[in-house]
């Protein structure tokens, strides 16, 4: 084990990116945060969503948006979390901790402290009834910056179809219950006229498709991407440079993050060809499950560099690989977009544990929130992986509370684990 002053050494540490497309995405999303921020300042009505809700919607209407988790995980990087967190339990809330930091920001109303001076009121917040707190909250929220909320109903699927990603991509339909698409096609119909009416914007079709087309062609980047590193021993990209290169898939149907993502392949392919490993001595493969730890990659390098055990997957790049891709069926870019709303396939054990296989890995870490609905279910995900003969830890903290991560104790947990279950 390391000593507690080395241990200290690496809490302090930042992460080494191997590939140029990590630093080109980072100038990339200080550029974008740069500009988004300079047209909600001119006025721009703007929206507040979460992840995968209707990004495609505002981006075809050409409308700002930020999505909570993105904007919590900004706020964190800020070192601001612990103090927030603070704020709502004074207020007697115990809500989602990377999708509450958002509103607890607005509750504090404290331009001084917050990133970029904190958000402006936004023209829309969007909000699902998939997770009672995360309506709750949205609820909330509008009620803090005296706007509106527009709700979207659960659609999703209850059961996933057998081996779902092997059909999902370009046979969607006859996965997915039509009376799912049905509803779901219904109520971004409703959003699109809700933005029309309210910002003056226009949504036209013709836009939307060419939106579609290029996700379709930045997902398969990320596929391309997905399967060299799984297949690829020992493995040319770590977790690291990989949770480097998703902020692109939050500008998904536009050509920069196309582009960014093209680039991103062809460096690990290009990796793979020249025989470079993100961990030469590489002895164990990790994956990771839960929320990436986007502002402490470091912890990843820690086991690379101690135990030869490099984290080669997590639910980020396997996602994008295998849940995004819509084929347009039958000229109709709206249905195949509530078709991933319906069903993106992350809650689905039997997936994650192909995932790892494929990748072929030694263990898996699960980190949840302790008040995160998918705390719920990390036993059974746990259960998944150790009856497909993987070993399995699970770690009871949260990416974006800071009173949660004790990374020195959590470094230790993990140790013990590789120790006792990997190598023994």
């Amino acid at each position: 084990m390391k000593t507690t002053d080395e241990a200290h050494e690496w809490q302090s540490r930042k992460s080494t990116k191997q590939l140029k497309s990590s630093m080109k995405v980072s100038t990339f999303q200080r550029e974008w945060f740069k500009n988004l921020k300079e047209r909600i300042r001119k006025g721009e009505p703007f929206a507040i969503c979460n992840a995968d809700e209707a990004e495609e919607i505002f981006l075809t209407m050409d409308i700002p948006v930020i999505v909570k988790q993105w904007w919590s995980a900004v706020i964190s990087a800020k070192q601001l979390s612990a103090y927030y967190f603070n704020l709502l339990d004074s207020k007697g809330y115990d809500l989602c901790s990377y999708c509450v930091l958002g509103l607890a920001c607005t509750m504090d109303r404290d331009p001084e402290r917050a990133p970029w001076g904190g958000l402006p009121k936004p023209a829309v917040i969007i909000g699902s009834t998939d997770c009672d707190a995360g309506m709750r909250l949205t609820e909330i929220w509008a009620r803090e910056y005296d706007t509106m909320l527009f709700p979207i109903e659960q659609t999703s699927m209850t059961r996933p179809y057998k081996h779902w990603w092997e059909k999902i991509n370009d046979h969607w339909d006859t996965v997915i219950e039509p009376h799912r698409l049905d509803l779901r096609v219904e109520e971004l119909k409703s959003l699109i006229r809700f933005l029309e009416v309210t910002t003056g914007k226009v949504f036209r079709m013709s836009r939307f498709l060419e939106v579609m087309e290029l996700i379709n062609e930045q997902e398969s980047y990320f596929r391309k991407a997905r399967d060299l590193i799984a297949k690829t021993v020992p493995s040319p990209v770590g977790l690291p440079d990989q949770l480097s290169n998703y902020p692109p898939q939050w500008q998904r149907g536009t050509t920069q993050g196309r582009d960014l993502t093209r680039m991103f392949y062809e460096e690990v392919r290009e990796r793979v060809e020249k025989g470079e490993a993100a961990c030469p001595n590489e002895k164990l493969r990790l994956m990771w499950l839960g929320a990436g730890l986007w502002t402490n990659t470091s912890f990843y390098q820690y086991f690379e560099e101690k135990y030869g055990a490099t984290f080669v997957c997590s639910i980020y790049l396997s996602i994008a690989a295998d849940g995004y891709t819509r084929k347009i069926l039958n000229n109709d870019p709206l249905r195949a977009l509530a078709s991933r709303h319906v069903f993106l396939g992350l809650g689905d054990d039997t997936w994650l544990v192909k995932e790892a296989k494929l990748h072929g890995v030694n263990g898996a870490i699960q980190m949840v929130g302790k008040n995160c609905k998918a705390y719920m279910r990390a036993p059974l995900t746990q259960m998944a992986f150790e009856r497909a003969g993987i070993p399995a830890l699970s770690i009871p903290c949260d990416n974006v509370d800071a009173r949660q991560w004790d990374e020195e104790k959590i470094r230790s947990l993990v140790s013990i684990f590789i120790e006792e279950r990997l190598l023994s």
